[in-house]
This record gives structure tokens, C-alpha cells and sequence, in this order.
């Protein structure tokens, strides 16, 4: 089934070739790529990346289903249709399959792609948060989970609905693709974070399990209400996209820094710049981490420099011992 899924994307992909090869602008190659690293994420969206470590997703309730379990001995009242026949034959011994009951989690996807995104020392904040959406979304389709998105600009959004289906992953990476281009062309930012948080709690169906995929840069009270609603419907992460420079002014010297509109210099030699500009940055962690605490919600820092598949391999690959089921 996956060689087919394989070939089907391969096509899809040849029929749309990236457009644009600009590394400021999220590759529709690089991103369809990604579903490859995607398949390693076997616990995605099961256990819940809460500061790198786990919390329960998936229903504990057993019954006949899709997801099997695991096969114990025989015991009274068990459904005689679920003895596994071939260890019974080897044990001498009846035994029965259990099962896990399969209820589905659609995975929603919430982008952000406004103008303070379009920065960056090593990669784009942009480009990267386009690549951590995409393999999410890949993820949650390895997962048979519905996937859709929202994706946002700095004056507009696109949907894309959930569904169990590659097409609709493609769709969002295109929408990735689109706004990342739009961001090279600066514009006044008219959405703010709050407006993006109400409007993924009007396309969050309830049980979704959603990503905030942003910097987070004016995460403030008006975003709180909108925070906790969605944390009451659904299972709520948030994936923190950041740059070295972010947390720490360069080296001591005149720089010529501009909004997309001014421009002006601006001397990083001044030690209370310097401690103003960290601390800044510091209370803007230190508040999405309360949130995180306070909601029971994800929380993935991913620095422009990281390797996004090792980031979100440590939440979501391979369960190391201890790691609560």
C-alpha cells in the first residue's frame, strides 16, 4: 500500500514541479520528501510531546477493532471468533487476540506565516515552520488520522478540510508553499495571534488533536480565552519556531536592520539592548511554557539550526523504556 501511495505522490509531484527553487521560499519537493522521515514517528499522535515527554492519546478501552493489541491466554466469556488459532496449535494452550478500540483523532495543522516569520540566520523561520507543518501532516496520514490545515499570511488564510487522503496533505503543502512565496513581498501584518487561535477553534472539530506551529511572537492575554477553549476540545501543541538570534543579540557592531518598509542602524554594542532584547525573549518562552503547563499542552521548540525529523523524533519515534503507554 505504501509503494502505491509512493508512486501516486511521485506523480502527483512530477505534474507540479516547484515553480521557484528560492531558499526563501518552502520547496514543494523538500516538503513531499518528508514523508519518508514521517513513517519513522510511530507513536505520532498517540503520546503527547509535553516538554519532549509523553502523556496517553489513544482511547484505553479494548474491544474488537482495527488496532491489535496483544494475544493472552484464553479466559472465560472471551469472543471464541478472536482465538488466534496458530498459538493455541503451537502452545497446546487456547489463546485470544485482544484488541484496542480505534477511535479517531482527525490532526489539525495551524500554520503561521505572517511577517515576523520571514526571518532568520541559518533558514527562515517561515521555511521551517512550512517543513515541520508538512510533516506533521504526513504523520498523521501514516496514522490513518483526517488531516487538514489552516494556513496564515499577514493579510489572509487558506483552509484546507480534513481527510484521510495524500491529496489533501498536497493541498496544504501547496498553501505552505504559497504563503512562504508571498512573504517576499512585504506586507502590514492584519492578523494577529488571537484572530488565529479564534479561527482554528471555528475549524477544530471536537477530539482534534491540533498544532500552533508559530513563533509566537505576540502571544499576549487576548490570545488566553481562545487557548483554553481549544485545549478544552481537543489536544493541544505547540510548536515554537525560533532563531539563534532571537535569544541573543550578535556580536558587538552597527547593523542596518529594516521591517520590510523602515530601515535604521542599530548598535548591539550597548549592554542594555542587549539584556532588554534577551529578556524579551526569555519572557515570551517562559509564558507559552506556562500555557503548556497550564493546558496540558505540547510544547516543541524547534531552532532555525535543528534538524526538524531529529525534533520531532524525540517526541514521537521509537518509545524508549519508562516512557508511560
Amino acid at each position: 500500500m505504501s509503494e502505491i501511495l509512493d508512486n501516486t505522490v511521485d506523480r502527483s509531484l512530477e505534474q507540479t514541479i516547484d515553480q521557484n527553487n528560492h531558499p526563501a521560499i518552502a520547496s514543494v519537493s523538500e516538503m513531499v520528501k518528508l514523508r519518508y522521515g514521517a513513517r519513522e514517528l510511530t507513536s505520532f499522535p498517540r503520546v503527547q510531546a509535553r516538554q519532549m515527554m509523553a502523556g496517553g492519546h489513544r482511547s484505553r478501552f479494548r474491544g474488537r477493532g482495527m488496532d491489535f493489541d496483544e494475544v493472552r491466554i484464553y479466559q472465560p466469556g472471551d469472543d471464541v471468533r478472536s482465538i488466534d488459532w496458530r498459538v493455541t496449535a503451537k502452545t497446546q494452550t487456547p489463546h485470544t487476540k485482544i484488541f484496542r478500540e480505534e477511535r479517531e483523532r482527525p490532526v489539525l495543522v495551524v500554520t503561521d506565516l505572517r511577517g515576523p516569520m520571514f526571518f532568520g540566520s541559518q533558514r527562515l523561520k517561515s521555511v521551517v515552520a512550512s517543513e515541520i507543518s508538512a510533516a506533521l501532516a504526513w504523520a498523521g496520514l501514516n496514522a490513518n488520522d483526517r488531516v487538514g490545515g489552516l494556513v496564515f499570511g499577514s493579510q489572509q488564510q487558506a483552509e484546507v478540510k480534513s481527510r484521510r487522503s495524500h491529496h489533501a496533505v498536497l493541498q496544504f503543502i501547496h498553501e505552505l508553499q504559497d504563503f512562504s512565496q508571498q512573504l517576499l513581498e512585504p506586507a502590514p501584518d492584519q492578523l494577529s495571534l488571537a484572530h488565529i487561535l479564534e479561527e482554528a477553534r471555528r475549524f477544530a472539530l471536537p477530539g482534534t488533536t491540533i498544532f500552533i506551529v508559530s513563533d509566537f511572537h505576540d502571544l499576549n492575554e487576548d490570545c488566553e480565552r481562545h487557548l483554553f477553549e481549544l485545549a478544552r476540545h481537543g489536544d493541544l501543541n505547540f510548536c515554537h519556531v525560533f532563531d539563534s538570534i532571537e535569544t541573543e543579540l550578535p556580536a558587538p557592531a552597527l547593523y542596518a536592520v529594516s521591517d520590510g518598509q523602515r530601515q535604521t542602524l542599530l548598535d548591539t554594542g550597548q549592554q542594555s539592548i542587549r539584556q532588554d532584547f534577551a529578556d524579551a525573549f526569555q519572557a515570551r518562552s517562559q509564558r507559552l511554557k506556562k500555557y503548556s503547563q497550564q493546558l496540558s499542552a505540547g510544547l516543541l521548540p524547534f531552532n532555525t539550526a535543528d534538524a526538524i525529523m531529529s525534533v520531532l523524533a524525540q517526541a514521537y519515534g521509537k518509545r524508549r523504556k519508562g516512557r508511560r503507554s
